[in-house]
């Protein structure tokens, strides 16, 4: 067990948290009031390699684990919630063509996903199946040389900005064996978006329907076998869910800091609220309780790195008490600021509404709890 981090991981993190600190707080109100898509603010991020976190170097990644790639997520979101979770599903779409694509689909995107010069999203869930995502009925019928394409997803990060979709898509029967993943561009006929969503948080980022209507895909963007899409979505959704838990400890911890500053400088009945000891208690569970979180995610980013056998069940457990205990500490956060804290003066409101999504994408904390039960008694 080794609880230090290395002196290259410490490196890439001080980096990231410089770049939350210059790039990313100073404008997240901004992006977030007026629903702004900061690609270029992301692009900037892509050339320090965050981008392509786990992604080989062949193709312009930065080959770093699923830690290295925790602690980025985590750093990041300090200064913008939104805008480091949009980071992560374009590396969680990167990973899945890097890892099940071939040499020639990994040299085709990978090298403009990685700069970012091309953005991607990930494409699973639908109107119908939500938490069960294997009952999705997008189908793709081969027709010579492509796929025909009917049907629609949901709540996608990024639709109609991005230029890459990695789509989980009906080849074959029901049930997740029929699923199978397909690459499909923008600008592909009979591609086209619903209406941007008008959403609680996340507003940095785009979130609308993609819809295929006859959308003709060639079946070299097939990645992977055809019945092997579940599978791929699965495993990125490991790796995801790591991310999204790595993002609500960042916006956590940044709530926490937030807290503690206000706690010492605001005065009622004569005394700062650092002397209320209710006060302190608060502030000491909320502390141990982030701690807690940080180290389970962290010990799963190391299993799903090894593909240790319980791994997906200890990204499962990471996601659903870092969301949870992430979403509590912002909440009390804003709780010690009382009225102040509701104020959009102060980003404690933002940073509230933004982690609580966490608690539904991804595999909701419910779906979270059924994954630990059935890896629990399996056997």
């Amino acid at each position: 067990m080794q609880f230090e981090l290395s002196e290259e991981q410490q490196a890439f993190q001080d980096v990231a948290r410089g770049f939350a600190q210059d790039e990313l707080a100073p404008f997240a109100a901004e992006w977030d009031r007026d629903a702004i898509f900061p690609v270029d603010t992301m692009r900037k991020a892509a050339a320090l390699g965050f981008a392509g976190i786990y992604v080989r170097e062949d193709v312009g990644g930065s080959a770093l684990t699923r830690l290295d790639a925790a602690l980025i997520f985590e750093a990041l979101s300090a200064g913008c919630t939104s805008t480091a979770a949009y980071m992560s599903i374009h590396n969680m779409a990167s990973w899945m063509i890097d890892r099940f694509g071939s040499d020639e689909q990994r040299s085709k995107w990978l090298p403009d996903l990685t700069t970012m010069t091309k953005i991607a999203s990930y494409c699973l869930t639908e109107p119908g199946s939500g938490s069960d995502a294997a009952s999705l009925r997008t189908k793709a019928v081969k027709d010579g040389d492509h796929y025909v394409l009917n049907g629609s997803k949901a709540f996608i990060s990024g639709s109609g900005t991005s230029d890459v979709y990695v789509c989980m898509v009906r080849t074959g029967g029901e049930g997740p064996k029929g699923v199978s993943c397909l690459v499909v561009e923008k600008g592909t006929p009979g591609l086209s978006f619903g209406a941007t969503e008008r959403k609680m948080g996340w507003n940095s980022q785009p979130t609308a329907a993609v819809i295929f209507e006859d959308a003709r895909v060639p079946v070299e963007n097939l990645i992977g076998e055809e019945g092997q899409g579940f599978k791929i979505a699965m495993m990125g959704l490991d790796g995801g869910r790591l991310n999204i838990g790595a993002c609500s400890l960042g916006t956590a911890q940044t709530a926490l800091d937030t807290a503690k500053a206000y706690m010492q400088e605001r005065k009622q009945f004569g005394r700062p609220l650092a002397d209320f000891q209710a006060l302190q208690f608060k502030l000491a569970d909320m502390a141990t309780e982030l701690e807690a979180a940080r180290l389970l995610l962290y010990q799963a980013a190391v299993k799903v790195d090894a593909k240790a056998p319980d791994a997906t069940m200890q990204a499962a457990m990471a996601k659903r008490f870092a969301t949870d205990t992430g979403f509590r500490v912002v909440n009390e956060a804003l709780q010690i600021h009382g009225g102040y804290g509701y104020l959009k003066d102060y980003p404690l409101e933002r940073h509230l509404r933004d982690v609580r999504v966490h608690q539904i994408l991804e595999g909701t904390n419910e779906i979270m709890r059924v994954i630990i039960a059935r890896e629990m008694l399996k056997d």
